[in-house]
């Protein structure tokens, strides 16, 4: 491994209280008259943590990698009350598992639920991995990895060795998904850099010391394990023909989705300064690496780029789902618009997204509908890698402000702010979530903050329209129903949401699917794939604006 001891002068492209009300107009003239406002209400509602990042041991005043990456969190129903849970990674520090107690507040049970894990930690996500109806955790560290069964009770058993999931590489974002159609959910995890303290070089800039970039280290290769029943995994990246050589992967953001509406998972990967990957399933348990010629391995102009988190979404009711990348500061971030399935274009600029995106540094995303009009919004987690980047770049801040934008229905976005508050707020985020933890039917925001708090961001929009939402539980199928598609007809209009595992950033969304519905008062239909390959016609609810619970037949 080897790495440089000078860097260059400039990067490479790559509560209780007050309240804080954050107010953002959006400039939008095919919207309605919706001003949103959400509130940062982590210190009320009881969420008292705090991401440590600084390494102790042994060099307390060396500039480790480790230290500026930031970890993740997410929403999960850990006890099946119908109410979502939080659960905050810590770098150098104790997780944190937040119950949710139903009146806006959270309790801290990690330690009657055993879930403390104090490696330093990366990422999270959740599953149920051996279908008991009962949501399991997965972490991500640097060192062994952990897999915690949930046992009903509250509490929780640590069976990462017995498992066979206990990687012992730098492991970054995982997800689960049924990628063989066998009713269990299998995992896949995104491994980083080959890092070690005991081969920890410095890295300067000009006499300055600061974190050193990934061009110095060599990459790891990531794994996919298949579930064999029975609470444990295998190994399958090979014979599955996912690219496992270590060069090709420095990967960060994983997200498994369905491109080209086959009925199975496809699986996209967010590399940093190496390609991204796209692996189309051919559904007989092995994967075609279709990165390049998609058009999603390497930004609009043919270089790799710098790739963090990935979100995927349909953004203007066509029934595909396009995919978001966030890149490195002063490089675009990457909007691949799926065309037909297996190509690809990028539409950054197009979308209204690449002047505002390129000089923050973007890392976790998130397409959710902010304001309930049955379209999907964007919001971007920013903030610098490097404490010194004024320095490097009189333009660039190692504090940024969190971006939120909103979609004209055609996919084409504007950036909802401008009036200050927490979305002018500078600050170093990285991991985010989007759940609806007061069941008020507006979604909620959570983000993390790398070597600060975590933020809950209350949605408190007024005129905000109506909505529905599908709790879904699979019987054939994988329990949690990873990777069923629900299409929602409406006034005209097609909505489509998948139900997924982890994305964004090391982050996990709420795992209801949410549909807005602005003023439309009624749904004309309702359709749902469910992911072992049945489908199924819901008859649609006379009521709107609650949440419905569906099983598969």
């Amino acid at each position: 491994m080897s790495r440089s001891r000078t860097q260059a002068a400039s990067p490479p492209a790559k509560g209780l209280l007050p309240v804080l009300i954050l107010v953002l107009h959006a400039q939008l003239p095919a919207k309605d008259e919706t001003t949103l406002r959400f509130a940062d209400v982590s210190r009320e509602a009881g969420l008292e943590f705090v991401h440590r990042n600084q390494v102790a041991e042994p060099d307390p005043g060396a500039k480790y990698l480790i230290e500026t990456m930031g970890s993740g969190g997410g929403f999960l129903d850990y006890d099946n009350d119908g109410l979502v849970d939080i659960y905050l990674v810590n770098g150098r520090g104790s997780n944190r598992l937040y119950r949710n107690r139903g009146d806006g507040t959270f309790a801290d049970v990690t330690g009657e639920a055993g879930v403390g894990n104090s490696s330093y930690g990366m990422g999270c996500a959740f599953g149920d991995y051996d279908n008991d109806g009962l949501v399991d955790i997965y972490l991500t560290n640097v060192g062994p990895n952990v897999l915690y069964r949930n046992l009903g009770d509250g509490a929780f058993r640590d069976v990462s060795r017995r498992s066979g999931v206990a990687d012992p590489r730098w492991g970054t974002s995982a997800a689960f998904a049924d990628y063989d159609g066998d009713g269990l959910l299998d995992l896949y995890l995104a491994n980083y850099l080959e890092f070690s303290f005991q081969d920890h070089e410095p890295c300067y800039f000009g006499q300055i010391p600061i974190y050193c970039y990934p061009h110095g280290f060599e990459g790891v290769g990531n794994v996919l394990y298949r579930n064999l029943g029975g609470r444990t995994f295998i190994d399958l990246t090979r014979s599955a023909g996912l690219r496992e050589e270590a060069r090709y992967s420095k990967s960060l953001g994983v997200l498994w989705l369905d491109l080209d509406r086959d009925g199975d998972q496809d699986l996209y990967v967010a590399n940093d300064t190496t390609g991204n990957y796209m692996f189309r399933n051919r559904g007989d348990g092995s994967f075609q690496d279709i990165s390049l010629e998609s058009g999603t391995a390497l930004g609009g102009s043919g270089m790799a780029q710098a790739g963090m988190g990935v979100a995927a979404g349909d953004l203007d009711g066509g029934g595909r789902f396009h995919v978001l990348v966030t890149n490195y500061s002063l490089q675009y971030n990457a909007l691949y618009w799926n065309e037909d399935g297996e190509f690809f274009s990028d539409r950054i600029i197009d979308s209204g997204l690449s002047g505002p995106s390129f000089v923050p540094l973007g890392f976790g995303a998130n397409f959710f509908d902010a304001d309930n009009d049955g379209d999907l919004d964007l919001f971007v987690a920013n903030g610098h890698v490097l404490e010194e980047a004024a320095r490097a770049n009189q333009g660039s801040r190692y504090r940024q402000p969190n971006q939120l934008f909103l979609n004209d229905g055609k996919g084409r976005f504007a950036e909802a702010g401008g009036h200050g508050d927490y979305f002018s707020v500078p600050n170093v985020s990285r991991g985010s979530a989007v759940g609806d933890f007061n069941n008020d039917g507006k979604l909620d925001l959570l983000v993390t903050n790398c070597g600060g708090k975590a933020d809950l961001l209350e949605n408190r929009t007024e005129g905000s329209g109506n909505w529905i939402r599908f709790r879904l539980r699979g019987t054939h199928c994988n329990r949690d129903a990873v990777g069923a598609r629900v299409i929602l007809g409406t006034g005209g209009l097609e909505l489509t949401r998948e139900l997924r595992s982890a994305s964004s950033y090391l982050s996990q969304n709420d795992p209801r699917l949410h549909f807005g519905l602005g003023q439309r008062t009624r749904i004309d239909s309702i359709r749902i794939s469910w992911p072992c390959g049945k489908t199924q016609q819901v008859t649609p609810p006379r009521t709107l604006n609650r949440t419905i619970s569906i099983q598969e037949p």
